[in-house]
């Protein structure tokens, strides 16, 4: 580490699944939702740019609890969410996109 900054990063794994209080917050293309859609979750989803979380104009507030950020691979999620949490939000991002969530979520629990 080279700034003496410590960055807190919280990412879900496959084993840290969304309850129905998170709100997951979609970075993808409107091609990308369309082709993967994630309509079935029972969690609020909402389609929001990069661009708008990098410029502070997402319009999320604290009272939509906390935000599971995902894309296409994982990637802009992670600073998605840095971005929304140094905005005082409860945000992490979920590994490998959504392709990863939705084999996490269609995967029986292990006994």
């Amino acid at each position: 580490m080279t700034s003496g900054l410590q960055c807190e990063r919280r990412v879900y794994t496959a084993v840290m699944l969304p309850g129905p209080d998170v709100t997951l917050i979609d970075l993808r293309s409107a091609a990308l939702r369309a082709a993967q859609p994630l309509a079935e979750l029972p969690n609020r989803t909402l389609a929001i740019s990069l661009d708008d979380i990098e410029e502070g104009a997402h319009g999320l507030t604290p009272d939509l609890g906390p935000l599971l950020v995902v894309c296409e691979r994982g990637v802009r999620s992670t600073l998605a969410a840095r971005l929304l949490r140094a905005d005082g939000l409860s945000a992490s991002a979920y590994a490998g996109g959504v392709a990863a969530l939705l084999a996490a979520l269609s995967t029986p629990p292990s006994a």
